[in-house]
């Protein structure tokens, strides 16, 4: 089974002092490029399922854009209506636009983007040889973030206090290679991207 590194392609444009960010936040159908550590499962292989993301976008008026996954440092959102984010044939996109001035002035020192899975609903599949692949089916997603100082950390899973019930909290990281441009009118051709992410979902099946 061919692996495909887990990166994505992001557009930032930075006009009258704002930064506009458009591209993917992860791909879906993709089979992980390293081991995650689960505590429910040990150590597997991963793949999110596609239209995982349109079952948690679905079922919240919501999405936090954070830097760092810090709270006090919320770049935009759904709600407030300068974060876009939306399953297509590709992946997760995002359209975002941030006015936060650490983020405009630092735009080419950006690493990438993580997001979080809460109540995760997955299957698991055995195989000979190798590890046991976990298909992520559901989960919800109230935030995503823009990582900029901390070292993007693939895959981590911690215990929360959340309502006064402990949850299971898990955050994936993706690393970015981040266009940064001039504002032309013109956007990315994603169609050899595309392409690519077609052969490798076939070579996994």
């Amino acid at each position: 089974m061919d692996l495909l590194e887990r990166r994505t392609i992001m557009q930032a444009k930075v006009r009258d002092n704002k930064l506009h960010i458009s591209g993917y936040v992860n791909v879906p159908g993709r089979l992980s490029s390293r081991p995650v550590y689960t505590p429910k499962h040990g150590k597997v292989m991963e793949t999110i399922e596609q239209r995982a993301f349109t079952k948690a976008l679905d079922r919240t008026h919501d999405v936090r854009l954070l830097l760092d996954h810090l709270a006090d440092r919320e770049l935009a959102s759904v709600a407030a209506g300068n974060l876009t984010l939306k399953e297509d044939r590709i992946g997760l996109r995002a359209e975002t636009v941030i006015d936060d001035p650490e983020v405009v002035q630092n735009v080419d020192k950006l690493r990438g983007w993580s997001f979080q899975m809460l109540n995760v609903k997955d299957r698991l599949e055995q195989r000979a040889d190798g590890l046991p692949i976990r298909h992520v089916e559901d989960f919800d997603m109230p935030e995503i973030s823009l990582i900029l100082h901390k070292n993007p950390v693939y895959a981590s899973t911690s215990i929360e206090l959340r309502s006064d019930d402990e949850a299971e909290v898990e955050w994936r990281a993706v690393e970015t290679s981040f266009e940064v441009s001039k504002d032309t009118g013109q956007g990315i051709d994603y169609t050899a991207f595309e392409n690519r992410i077609s052969e490798a979902r076939i070579a996994t099946r």
